[in-house]
């Protein structure tokens, strides 16, 4: 069964290099406006693998989508770390002191925010996508609208890029999961990384004892993030990343911590890039 990957946005997006980094060139893509309607396309089997930004190196984590994934029980595959270079692009002949409007995806902005400091006369507005800006301008010739998005944009939508490599921090990276419905089968587990969820008892301790059990374990954890429990106020789940040497180090610790009566849940296990 050929593959059929949805990403978030359109053909000439961060997700779309992603897809085509993990899975090759001419993957079939499945383009979606909205991380919502990426998940739907895979719960209704209309892509057999997903690709979702998760954090950013300088704007941190994409909270909801941590509940997306648990929520409709998606499973991670495998990661990839992509380098951010984003670049100012319009219609062709035109100057930055032109734009009245730019328009991209409210990360991309929040990353390029010092740049924009310096150019007052420049109205930022959010979107869903950074290529589908770029295609918006292109296919209406929008004049004196101009589009935060990655090199590959501006060459598939043919835009002239008016500034390059914009975002305030110059090694900005972000961080994508590569999701399927179904986890990695027994014969694959050639992994040495895992995502997991888990809620604690609300008493002292509760957190440091299950963090205490992976370190004794040869766990490295790499990540933990909270999330508010919604029908439990005052209560947290916790996802975390640990990585491993050795897998069996790593049933070991799942072994206790299933002994201690956590609410315990297998996001992903997968291979480390490294990141």
């Amino acid at each position: 069964m050929k593959k059929k990957v949805a990403i978030q946005g359109v053909k000439g997006s961060y997700h779309h290099g992603v897809a085509q980094a993990y899975f090759g060139e001419d993957v079939d893509i499945n383009e979606c406006m909205s991380f919502q309607e990426l998940v739907h396309s895979l719960e209704n089997h209309k892509s057999t693998d997903g690709v979702m930004a998760i954090e950013n190196s300088i704007a941190g984590s994409i909270i909801p989508n941590y509940a997306y994934i648990d929520e409709h029980d998606l499973k991670i595959r495998g990661e990839y770390f992509l380098p951010i270079h984003h670049c100012l692009m319009a219609l062709k002949g035109q100057k930055i002191s032109e734009i009245k409007e730019v328009y991209s995806h409210p990360m991309a902005l929040l990353q390029c925010k010092e740049f924009f400091r310096a150019q007052p006369h420049i109205k930022l507005v959010e979107d869903a996508d950074t290529a589908d800006v770029a295609r918006r301008i292109s296919e209406e010739q929008l004049r004196g609208v101009a589009a935060v998005a990655g090199e590959t944009a501006a060459a598939i939508y043919q835009l002239d890029i008016l500034a390059r490599e914009i975002q305030t921090i110059k090694s900005n990276s972000t961080r994508f999961f590569i999701l399927s419905t179904e986890g990695v089968k027994e014969k694959d587990k050639k992994v040495n990384k895992a995502s997991l969820k888990f809620l604690t008892d609300h008493k002292k301790g509760s957190l440091a004892t299950v963090l205490n059990v992976m370190s004794d374990c040869g766990l490295n954890l790499t990540k933990i993030q909270s999330l508010p429990v919604i029908s439990m106020p005052w209560k947290y789940s916790f996802f975390v990343d640990v990585t491993f040497e050795n897998y069996k180090d790593y049933e070991k610790a799942m072994s206790i911590l299933r002994i201690m009566a956590l609410e315990l849940k297998v996001l992903g296990e997968y291979k480390n890039q490294n990141g």
